[in-house]
């Protein structure tokens, strides 16, 4: 790279190659489907905010190159260059690539370099149709008019707060629709919106979907009634297909482009996601059992973030918590505790997902197996709970088994030496109850046993634990020269952590409350993060206000909730 401005291009694209390069070697891990989980989602949250940044962004000094050290220029980097590469041919890419790196061996170079030599292998204007997502913020959301036999489309830049003024909105994007459509499925030829908005004609009205395989870098907002349909008829979509209905569902419901109602009705039809794979005991064979994890943790995901935002509205989280355990009831009890030997690795990484989101949403079987797992673990069963059942294990029984579940993970992260399980100790903790037993914690976390790069794990559990996140946020306030005496050696690290800790709320009064107890604290090195932060707060309470009763008539009519 020519300067940091360029950072994307070390850091975008090594992220992507990693990616594909497990891909190649390890094709039976289905890496795109976490990607899209995991990588793409992260980038778009980050994205949706207006205090986001371009990929390519202007560094004037060192504390702005922290701050771009972000989910933009390593997750958004490679996430647009999946699409560019899928749009071009992996082939193609990997030769212009290739061709850019032997004219630039052992120099600097430019984003405009790499375009440069990618048109060249491919004939295309790939300058021309790349340059707005690399220099200009934010990405589009594509909403669906349908009309018989076609659709109409159109692009605008897509806010997590839905308030986009027109001057924000001035950006055109080259986004490729990835169609996919008719009885079969089969993927149509591949086309660009290059305009704001288009129409699109002879498409099946049977079936279709944009964004093919969840390739392109942007949200869908489709009628209701055909995001309705295709949750019916899902054995029609891709397993990245159903994680981005997902996704896009929850991000436009924060929005208020669409409701929650819209996405609880869909994954309502997504619930028996590999059931009958599971029923059927056909592990080794199946390819809903590689394919599921991702779909499942989408899912976790996206409704814990809801159950998160209307948490202090007894009768909707008491609603919420009923439809999640409806939903992961049936598949928890057939994968079961035991792990098979001709398991995958995908089929473990499912039954600690589900275990662990059956045990938060109060499933009696669960909990007790739970408890009595970890009763022989503390008592000296080092073999009671498989590794990787420790996390939800050990979160299970500091939620359900206070003060003395409590003490014993914590002498657990005290007396284990591995990385790996002090990391889960400290996610684990975070599920505690009570505000004596959080403010003991927060103690712990900024004493000499934990080290400064993992304190935000903990208070990143905390802050997604609704019982806990105001203890927290008083904490930080009343013990700010501590926690900013730990962690400002590092701005990336006090950033990180302040994100991870404040991000979870929504009310207008604790984002005036955040704001009001920064205003004349010297917040360079993570200014950026905390306008992040007020975006996101803001967004939260905006969606509780607009989407609360409505929600409530939703699962009330579903039995979910008390009439």
């Amino acid at each position: 790279m020519d300067w940091w401005s360029e950072l994307w291009l070390n850091e975008g694209f090594a992220t992507w190659v990693g990616w594909l390069a497990i891909d190649h070697l390890y094709p039976e891990f289905h890496v795109w489907s976490q990607f899209v989980t995991e990588a793409m989602q992260t980038a778009q949250q980050l994205d949706s905010l207006r205090a986001s940044h371009p990929i390519e962004v202007p560094v004037k000094d060192a504390l702005e190159i922290d701050q771009i050290f972000d989910a933009i220029s390593y997750l958004k980097g490679s996430s647009v260059i999946r699409m560019l590469s899928n749009d071009l041919g992996v082939d193609v890419f990997i030769r212009g690539v290739s061709d850019y790196l032997k004219a630039n061996a052992h120099g600097n170079a430019t984003t405009n370099d790499l375009w440069a030599a990618l048109g060249k292998a491919s004939g295309k204007d790939v300058n021309g149709f790349m340059d707005p997502w690399i220099r200009k913020i934010g990405f589009p959301v594509l909403t669906v008019a349908e009309e018989p036999g076609q659709i109409g489309v159109r692009q605008t830049r897509f806010l997590s707060t839905g308030d986009v003024k027109p001057e924000e909105d001035d950006t055109l994007w080259w986004i490729p629709l990835g169609l996919k459509t008719s009885s079969q499925s089969k993927e149509a030829a591949i086309a660009a919106l290059t305009s704001k908005e288009e129409t699109v004609r002879d498409v099946d009205e049977a079936f279709y979907k944009l964004n093919s395989n969840q390739t392109g870098f942007y949200r869908v907002n489709y009628p209701p009634a055909r995001l309705a349909k295709m949750g019916a008829e899902n054995d029609k979509l891709s397993t990245q297909d159903k994680i981005g209905l997902i996704a896009d569902a929850g991000a436009l419901a924060i929005s208020g482009d669409a409701t929650t109602a819209s996405l609880l009705t869909f994954v309502s039809n997504l619930s028996n996601e590999k059931d009958n794979a599971y029923v059927n005991q056909t592990w080794s064979s199946s390819i809903l059992l590689t394919g599921s994890h991702s779909v499942w943790s989408q899912m976790v995901a996206s409704l814990g973030n809801i159950r998160s935002v209307f948490a202090e509205n007894k009768a909707v989280a008491d609603g919420l918590k009923t439809f999640m355990l409806k939903l992961v009831s049936q598949a928890t009890e057939n994968i079961g505790w035991d792990f098979k030997a001709e398991e995958d690795y995908l089929t473990g990484q499912l039954r600690a997902l589900l275990i662990s989101t059956a045990g938060g949403a109060g499933h009696a079987g669960t909990i007790n197996e739970a408890k009595s797992r970890f009763q022989r673990y503390v008592s000296g069963d080092s073999g009671a709970i498989h590794p990787s059942l420790r996390l939800p294990v050990f979160r299970i029984n500091v939620a359900e088994g206070g003060k003395e579940a409590y003490e014993a993970v914590k002498q657990e992260y005290l007396k284990t030496t591995s990385i790996d399980g002090k990391e889960i100790c400290l996610q684990a903790l975070g599920r505690v109850q009570t505000t004596e037993l959080i403010n003991d914690f927060m103690d712990f976390q900024f004493s000499d046993h934990v080290k400064v790069q993992d304190v935000h794990s903990g208070s990143m559990a905390l802050a997604a634990n609704s019982k806990a996140r105001d203890a927290l946020w008083q904490y930080i306030k009343d013990h700010w020269d501590v926690v900013h005496g730990k962690l400002s050696g590092n701005s990336v690290v006090l950033d990180r952590y302040l994100k991870n800790s404040l991000q979870k709320f929504a009310s207008h009064e604790k984002e005036k409350d955040i704001a009001a107890f920064f205003q004349g604290k010297d917040t360079k090195g993570f200014d950026r993060g905390l306008v992040q932060v007020s975006d996101t707060v803001r967004g939260n309470a905006n969606y509780k206000e607009r989407d609360e009763e409505l929600l409530l008539e939703w699962l009330k009519a579903r039995d979910y909730a008390s009439r």
